[in-house]
């Protein structure tokens, strides 16, 4: 039997993944790990179905559309139209990932004096 712990964490303001893995019959075991601006599917798939989606929602929705494009921009490396699409989105129903991913974004639209919320859903 295998034990797969999989997780995302933020380290000095990057998007990192990890997995810690060990067979239960024998010595075998590895790790995992590495940044960038999104996560293997499958393990945003894993933590999404083990905790459920984050939803991030601007506090105030008339905020400055360049401060937006910006963090969403540098968080996530897109191109001008695809930032304006997902700013587009958050300003209207919001984005959704895992809490680790939403969290990011917050902060760095939090930088540029842009109010966010980061709502879980209760279990």
């Amino acid at each position: 039997m295998l034990t797969r712990d999989i997780g995302q964490f933020i380290d000095c303001g990057r998007l990192w993944w990890g997995t810690e893995s060990a067979c239960q019959s024998c010595t075998v075991a590895w790790c995992e790990q590495d940044s960038g601006s999104e996560t293997p599917e499958e393990i945003r798939q894993a933590l999404l179905s083990e905790h459920g989606p984050a939803r991030l929602r601007l506090i105030e929705p008339e905020t400055s559309p360049v401060a937006v494009l910006r963090a969403l921009r540098e968080v996530h490396g897109l191109t001008l139209t695809k930032a304006k699409a997902l700013a587009d989105e958050l300003k209207s129903t919001g984005l959704v990932g895992t809490l680790v991913e939403m969290e990011l974004v917050a902060a760095q639209l939090r930088q540029r004096s842009v109010r966010a919320a980061v709502e879980t859903q209760s279990c």
